[in-house]
């Protein structure tokens, strides 16, 4: 990274889906919209472009290969890749990997933790999750609540070879005590779903958030509406839906056949939930199979859903910082930011390719 003693950037400062700048400084390290003065005023940096808030992907696994755990080294090119596409807030959403080092390099982005995945035994991808019965659930919540910042992460369906299709890991009781737990001690709890057999258990459990929810119907799109609880699709991830689908269809024919059709109302059932009033955000699944530094590619499968571009950059930036706590282009904010040299609101492939991206106030 090149330090930036005093950036100045004019054109488009997008703050807030209606909140337009003409333009922002970053002074040591900080947003300011006023111009500095004395010795930050001597050596500035001009720019001119359309800038944003760092952008945020709200589900990805850093150190998670498709094996599990990874070495640090591979962590730090998955979490780089993200950087380089202007993601600088991520949300890993369960990993076997202690990447607790990267909140000491300054010059990669935030990590805010989910701990590892919580997982029925041969439920789930082997060497991803912690694997625990439903009598052992919330004990296992609170233990990866210590591991985590603030959210924790179940297994909420997976394939039952025994019915040979998607089926609910745990049972309504296990759900709500785990969710009680996790609420009790300050944590959130998401849940990984595809299917439509486990939401209403998760909804009334008090769920904060379920990671693709291709599984939801009109039913459930009103009580999660009513409840506010939030969804992140992973387009990009639900793409693969058909290869899979291909791959179990010999062995698991109803599965097959489940995958193939979620995958097909994927689009309507996301517009569905976005007109619904349900928070929708960013994220990408990056890390297992998938690679890093897909978040331009998921804002421009929501659109592709149905979503305003605006709705769908907002899902990555704005709305999404606030959801997760995190400050955006505020007076006195850290300064992560990227500067694209259109309007991304007008068309949302500008962010495939960012003009400059800032991070603690330093270009990267």
């Amino acid at each position: 990274m090149t330090t930036t003693p005093t950036l100045r950037i004019t054109g488009r400062v997008l703050v807030g889906p209606e909140d337009v700048r003409d333009d922002v400084w970053v002074v040591d390290g900080r947003v300011t919209f006023t111009a500095p003065v004395g010795a930050a005023a001597r050596d500035v940096r001009t720019l001119s472009g359309w800038a944003v808030p760092g952008l945020v992907d709200a589900h990805c696994h850093v150190g998670l290969v498709s094996t599990g755990a990874t070495d640090a080294r591979t962590a730090e090119e998955q979490i780089l890749a993200d950087r380089a596409s202007g993601a600088l807030l991520l949300r890993d959403a369960g990993s076997p990997s202690d990447t607790r080092w990267i909140d000491e390099r300054p010059e990669l982005p935030r990590l805010i933790r989910a701990g590892r995945h919580i997982a029925r035994p041969k439920r789930y991808l082997r060497g991803y999750a912690a694997e625990v019965e439903p009598d052992d659930l919330a004990a296992e919540v609170a233990e990866q609540v210590r591991r985590g910042d603030g959210w924790v992460k179940l297994v909420g369906d997976w394939i039952d070879r025994a019915q040979g299709d998607l089926a609910p890991c745990w049972p309504a009781e296990s759900a709500r005590a785990a969710i009680d737990t996790a609420h009790a001690a300050g944590a959130r709890v998401t849940a990984h779903c595809f299917a439509e057999s486990s939401l209403v258990d998760l909804a009334l459990a008090g769920i904060d958030c379920v990671e693709h929810a291709t599984g939801l119907t009109d039913e459930t799109i009103g009580l999660f509406a009513q409840r506010g609880i939030a969804i992140v699709p992973t387009l990009v991830n639900i793409a693969t839906f058909p290869q899979i689908a291909a791959g179990a269809a010999a062995k698991f024919p109803a599965y097959a056949r489940h995958m193939r059709d979620l995958h097909a109302r994927r689009y309507d059932t996301v517009a569905g939930a976005f007109e619904a009033g349900i928070p929708i955000y960013v994220g990408t699944d990056a890390g297992g199979s998938l690679p890093h530094g897909l978040v331009a590619d998921e804002v421009a499968e929501l659109v592709a859903a149905g979503l305003p571009p605006r709705a769908a950059l907002g899902a990555a930036c704005w709305d999404a910082r606030r959801w997760l706590g995190r400050p955006g282009l505020d007076e006195g904010a850290s300064a992560d930011l990227v500067v694209y040299p259109a309007d991304p609101t007008a068309d949302v492939r500008v962010l495939r390719a960012p003009e400059l991206v800032v991070l603690r106030g330093r270009v990267v």
